[in-house]
């Protein structure tokens, strides 16, 4: 029997958490001192590769913040063992019925909303699913919200409103790693059972401190001091798409690598829908639409049909029993984590 085994994340006895013993030492991080000192944060640094950039040529700027760009994959790179871990806790969170809760502010807080706001169509998965909060709330998307960052009681009552529970898993996303608002959210979160984790681009930061697993994408001073929506952002981007996909992957919401879960809402999606089924099937193209419009649309259940011969009532009932693992679907197989 196909199984999909993930890492098991230490036990606690509490749902309650207090912050992990091996920091018992340090102070709360919602009343962390220094963090107004920005000289020892990496991404606060001048860059010495583009001193002078004021005098450059366009050509000359465009290389250099290319020659910058190219140091977030490699950056991105060195975390993947902490990357792995929390992919597996939010595809188990997820299973679980629990939820994946961003917390960020600024860029991060947008990067955030964005891969947020992109799992439904992608994965068909619910918005409650996957949600994000951010200082200043979903207005500050589009302009910025500076004051509210510097909160971390803002921070508290914000997550505090989507009630976080041990089946939930809240990740902070910031640049510096001491965004208070971010900090401060995660702090609560996590004492109240949650699952926590942090995206940060800094070492050795208030956020880390309350967070169960630490993502640190190190790429450096930005070509711009401070300007942490070029380069932090991108490593932020690349981290989060693989948080989802992985999570989304290894619930089953992908098979091979196609986007099986497609969400059919305008005619560029129900085109890939058509396509993937063409390709998953070896099949024509009418045979798959028949297929589609047989399936009430679903190109999870018109995949099941096809592949495992089976009709619309048996591959809903597959489906059901590997809580939407195509793959196990197919083997009529039963998901154990």
């Amino acid at each position: 029997m196909p199984t999909l085994t993930m890492t098991e994340p230490t036990p606690t006895e509490n749902t309650e958490r207090t912050p992990r013993a091996d920091r018992a030492d340090k102070q709360p991080a919602s009343t962390y001192r220094g963090l107004d000192d920005l000289s020892s944060l990496i991404t606060e640094s001048p860059n010495t590769a583009s001193e002078g950039l004021d005098t450059k040529s366009a050509i000359e700027i465009a290389r250099i913040v290319a020659h910058e760009d190219a140091k977030v994959a490699a950056a991105v790179k060195k975390a993947l063992p902490e990357i792995a871990i929390v992919i597996d806790t939010v595809a188990r969170s997820l299973r679980d019925g629990g939820r994946l809760i961003y917390v960020g502010a600024g860029s991060s807080g947008r990067i955030a909303a964005l891969d947020a706001s992109e799992c439904p169509p992608t994965f068909s998965t619910s918005p409650a699913q996957v949600q994000y909060i951010m200082a200043g709330g979903p207005k500050a998307l589009a302009s910025a919200s500076d004051v509210n960052e510097d909160s971390p009681e803002i921070g508290q009552r914000d997550i505090a409103r989507r009630r976080p529970t041990r089946k939930d898993i809240v990740i902070g996303v910031s640049a510096s790693g001491r965004t208070p608002y971010v900090v401060g959210a995660v702090e609560y979160a996590r004492a109240r059972g949650a699952k926590t984790a942090c995206v940060v681009c800094n070492s050795s930061t208030p956020l880390a401190d309350v967070s169960d697993t630490v993502i640190i994408a190190e790429v450096g001073p930005e070509v711009i001091s401070g300007s942490t929506r070029m380069k932090a952002s991108s490593a932020q981007k690349m981290v989060l798409n693989m948080i989802t996909t992985g999570a989304m992957t290894r619930l089953g919401y992908v098979y091979e690598n196609l986007m099986v879960n497609v969400h059919m809402k305008n005619a560029k999606l129900v085109e890939r829908g058509i396509r993937v089924l063409m390709y998953v099937c070896n099949i024509d193209r009418d045979t798959a639409i028949r297929t589609i419009k047989s399936a009430g649309k679903s190109i999870p259940i018109a995949v099941v049909m096809l592949k495992a011969n089976v009709d619309k009532m048996e591959a809903v009932r597959r489906l059901a029993k590997s809580d939407g693992n195509v793959r196990l679907a197919i083997d009529d197989s039963r998901l154990e984590l």
